[in-house]
């Protein structure tokens, strides 16, 4: 079975690694195919992969390559995992919002609406080159905002479902204070990709979630940066993005005294380059654990095998809505729990969403609807739009400064922009 990694140079792709040779028994796999545009970043994570493989015992080829045709071609499912505009970008989406008194992230708010406005043309040209060298694959999207991403390539027709860590890394985070093992534990999650809670959590079907906050409140709480009186009063673990609602301001205090995460990933990124160089190295290193995606590796494999071998299994990921919360359009991604089959994944049923929730869920949800509309078709009152619609923005004055900004920053990743 071949698989490819478009953004396979990566610095994230020895986590995939690592999980393709731990749980070699879930994926026939027989090659690896990276497919990144720079080159130099390409041969030092290959290199990687291949003395990870061989290690292991693994027997799957790595071919990696700069043509996105050559390394779909064949593939029974495509994992997007890029960045365009790379670390830079970031730093800008970053610390712009920032200067207009907006949290400064890179999926959540002015910064996630910037990376959208930059991947969804990107994706989808991807994506239409998988349709044409791998016709029935799978793609799925690691690449964020997943769920603006995801709706784009389910919009164009493309078989496509939306993948993020934040439920995976929870369930094991509850598990290791049950001290149970991962797969007794399941979780009520609701919303849309990085704006969720867990409502309940499960161990061999008895919600425990009311005895974790009782026993494990503050340790749960400074996970998710949140105040343990929150959580309680919520009844619910909301995600660790819930406290740039939350918190907008306390948080916008805190992004203006410290550096970006961009600063410090791209610091990380040269040495963890610098290790993937070394010829002796076969194992992944540690600092990749700060690098972020905790359990990527397991929850892509999971669904993979679930896609591919007709499993029928529960997992949270993102997809059409379709009824799953009523509240919401038909058309909408949402990320919630659902069963994994060759067919692709079915929502499984939720129980009514709190108004306190679904008010927020509504909000993003329209404002991701206005999002996929600029990101689509250009425009900088488009791109007003979004924003005078995004609860962490909101102020007409304010969107339209912003939406001026972020085009002129991001100009030569956009078209449309380039000769305006």
């Amino acid at each position: 079975m071949k698989l490819a990694v478009v953004g396979g140079g990566s610095t994230y792709t020895p986590e995939l690694v690592d999980g393709f040779a731990r749980l070699r028994d879930e994926l026939s796999l027989t090659e690896l195919a990276l497919v990144d545009p720079d080159a130099g970043r390409l041969a030092l994570v290959a290199g990687m992969a291949r003395r990870m493989l061989k290690r292991a015992g693994h027997p799957a080829e790595v071919t990696a390559t700069a043509s996105v045709a050559e390394g779909v071609a064949g593939a029974r499912a495509v994992l997007l995992q890029l960045r365009v505009g790379g670390q830079a970008a970031r730093n800008v989406d970053e610390t712009l919002p920032l200067e207009c008194g907006c949290v400064g992230q890179e999926t959540t708010g002015a910064g996630g609406l910037a990376k959208a406005l930059r991947t969804v043309p990107v994706v989808l040209d991807i994506a239409e080159q998988v349709r044409r060298h791998a016709p029935g694959a799978w793609i799925v999207d690691f690449t964020n905002p997943v769920g603006i991403v995801t709706r784009a390539l389910l919009d164009a027709g493309h078989r496509a479902i939306g993948l993020c860590n934040v439920a995976i890394g929870l369930q094991r985070r509850f598990a290791a204070l049950l001290g149970a093992a991962p797969e007794r534990v399941s979780l009520g999650h609701v919303g849309l990709n990085h704006l969720t809670w867990e409502r309940s959590v499960r161990l061999d079907g008895t919600d425990v979630l009311p005895a974790l906050l009782e026993e494990h409140g503050e340790e749960i709480a400074a996970a998710v940066g949140l105040d343990a009186a929150l959580l309680r009063r919520l009844g619910a673990v909301p995600s660790y993005y819930l406290r740039y609602y939350y918190e907008h301001d306390r948080v916008v205090a805190e992004q203006r005294t410290g550096r970006s995460r961009a600063a410090e990933v791209a610091e990380m990124e040269t040495r963890l380059l610098e290790t993937y160089a070394d010829p002796a190295v076969d194992t992944k290193p540690e600092l990749l654990g700060r690098r972020g995606g905790a359990y990527y590796s397991e929850a892509a494999v999971a669904l993979i095998a679930s896609l591919l071998g007709d499993r029928g299994d529960t997992q949270v990921v993102n997809l059409r809505n379709d009824g799953a919360l009523p509240f919401l359009p038909g058309e909408a991604v949402v990320e919630v729990p659902a069963a994994i089959t060759s067919a692709g994944p079915r929502a499984l049923p939720v129980e009514p969403v709190e108004p306190l929730h679904a008010g927020l869920i509504a909000h993003v949800a329209a404002y991701e609807t206005l999002a996929l509309e600029a990101a689509l078709h250009g425009g900088t009152e488009r791109v007003a739009d979004a924003l005078l619609a995004h609860p962490l923005v909101g102020q007409a004055s304010l969107a339209g400064d912003l939406a001026r900004r972020l085009v002129e920053a991001n100009r030569r990743h956009l078209p449309w922009a380039a000769g305006a």
